[in-house]
């Protein structure tokens, strides 16, 4: 295509941000084991050490907390799953909560780098993640403290833009009647950017964020942050990177998913 792409849609946990939701969802299913729960505990599966970053990503990853919680559930053949997802949801969401506001998260050095070349580039970008909790992410990081650090200019950073305020579009925690890897979450983040789904790429750290990218018809970039290359790369992401700062940015200008060669 002559043009570029013209839409640059953003997941935001395990792309942007390193966040607590693995370890809120892993530490409140041993303490439902250890306690609610530790009547039913020998009829699982489940031990502590079978949760793992893999189980994370390939099971729950990306979906809204409801569908999460089942998929954990069943996944450790838990009974009478469906019944045990309020407070599944419920203990998790209470914990979250509580490492967020004590801080305990932190932002992709090399995502943000990425975000303030692709803005720069004149690319609108939206932020599209199924999780609740993605806008007190993104309203305590600072993305001028990382402009700060980068030799180049940006003249849409003012003192104190937060990586939210940087968004052109925000879609993130809304009720979708659909969750990954359904792309209503994706042609609702093209639509409010005014953007043509086959104009737009899609950048992604779980495998059903990359089929929805996909079944949206929109380009599809992962992120392995956990060794998962070839997970992605069989979902048929266009390109599979492990840091965002491989990508040549000057390449989305002719529509195209590359690497830098320098």
């Amino acid at each position: 295509m002559a043009t570029g792409f013209k839409g640059a849609i953003f997941d935001v946990d395990g792309v942007l941000v390193d966040s607590p939701h693995e370890r809120a969802w892993k530490d409140s299913l041993r303490e439902l084991m250890e306690t609610d729960w530790v009547d039913i505990r020998d009829q699982t599966s489940w031990s502590d050490d079978r949760f793992t970053p893999q189980v994370y990503q390939q099971v729950m990853s990306g979906k809204p907390r409801a569908a999460g919680a089942l998929a954990a559930l069943e996944y450790f053949e838990v009974p009478d799953a469906k019944d045990r997802v309020e407070a599944y949801g419920a203990h998790k969401q209470d914990m979250v909560i509580k490492l967020i506001e004590a801080g305990e998260f932190e932002a992709y050095p090399d995502a943000m780098r990425f975000v303030l070349a692709v803005k720069a580039s004149g690319i609108p970008i939206a932020a599209a993640s199924s999780s609740k909790n993605a806008g007190l992410f993104l309203r305590q990081i600072r993305l001028d403290t990382y402009a700060d650090q980068d030799s180049r200019s940006y003249d849409f950073v003012t003192p104190g833009l937060s990586l939210l305020d940087s968004f052109d579009v925000d879609i993130s925690g809304r009720d979708f009647a659909q969750g990954k890897p359904h792309p209503e979450i994706f042609l609702t983040g093209a639509a409010e950017l005014g953007v043509d789904p086959a104009d737009c790429f899609v950048i992604e750290d779980a495998a059903s964020g990359i089929q929805a990218a996909k079944a949206g018809g929109m380009a599809a970039l992962g992120v392995a942050r956990v060794g998962d290359e070839d997970e992605l790369a069989a979902e048929r992401a266009d390109l599979v990177v492990t840091s965002l700062d491989e990508i040549d940015v000057a390449a989305l200008g002719r529509h195209k998913l590359a690497l830098r060669t320098s």
